[in-house]
């Protein structure tokens, strides 16, 4: 029985194989491949040249116009494109950061520092026949600037209403009542025509342009509408109206909680 040496289709290795196995199947000794090894013709060409057929295999199921997102990105955008968009979008956020600066800039000056509410607010009345105090915190503007009610208290016959954590506040609101002490006011309801003679005098404080505290002594011709409730551990609860007759058409109205402090001690004489 003659032998024969025939190719690899895969990885070119010569393989050495009987002639009466032409047409069967074996395994690489290299790359392990199924191979068809070929048949010897008598009279052909030489042995070295003959090259062994590769089984076939099945290939794998594929949905008919489906392909993979890579193969599908890969054949639309070419590498100069790519290069491109690169460029682009590092120009783009390049740009964002310089601009940023200037651009958070505009944003503060368009912001002003505190919310004026309008001139034409409709809250804002001297007649008390026609004040509905709302069932909310105490709001308002003070000399044009928003009120929000965030501290109150009663010292004594003082009832003091602000806005802002520290002293002197953002905006507030004082009035000077005639009592000893903030439990005598339990239950009582005050209302202060505009032209009552010699009225409790009342303090609005706010904060002007350069954030300086600003102090003005209101001592006649306001209005002023107050309720008090029952006295609950040291606290009070209330429900107010006051309305300025200032350029700046100040008030405030709504509901309070005042926190009850102990009067400051008369020094002797």
């Amino acid at each position: 029985m003659s032998e024969f040496k025939f190719a690899c289709p895969v990885c070119g290795q010569h393989i050495e194989c009987a002639s009466d196995k032409g047409g069967t199947q074996m395994e690489c000794p290299t790359c392990y491949r199924n191979i068809v090894v070929p048949q010897v013709r008598s009279g052909g060409a030489s042995p070295l040249l003959l090259r062994g057929t590769q089984v076939s295999t099945r290939p794998p199921l594929r949905v008919a116009g489906a392909e993979s997102a890579d193969a599908h990105v890969g054949r639309r955008m070419s590498p100069l494109a790519a290069v491109a968009l690169v460029l682009v979008l590092g120009a783009v956020g390049a740009g964002a950061y310089f601009f940023r600066d200037q651009l958070t800039k505009v944003v503060q000056r368009q912001a002003p520092s505190q919310p004026v509410a309008p001139a034409s607010d409709t809250n804002w009345t001297l007649q008390l026949a026609s004040v509905k105090i709302p069932e909310t915190p105490a709001t308002g503007r003070i000399h044009g600037r928003r009120f929000d009610l965030q501290r109150a208290t009663l010292q004594g016959g003082t009832l003091s209403l602000r806005q802002g954590a520290t002293w002197p506040p953002e905006a507030g609101l004082t009035i000077l009542l005639y009592a000893r002490q903030g439990e005598d006011l339990a239950g009582k309801v005050i209302n202060l025509e505009t032209n009552r003679v010699k009225p409790p005098r009342v303090i609005l404080r706010w904060r002007d342009e350069q954030d300086q505290p600003v102090t003005e002594h209101v001592r006649e011709g306001y209005a002023l509408r107050l309720e008090f409730g029952q006295v609950t551990g040291k606290r009070m609860p209330g429900r107010l109206y006051f309305c300025a007759p200032d350029e700046k058409r100040s008030y405030v109205a709504g509901t309070f909680e005042a926190e009850i402090r102990k009067p400051t001690p008369t020094k002797a004489p």
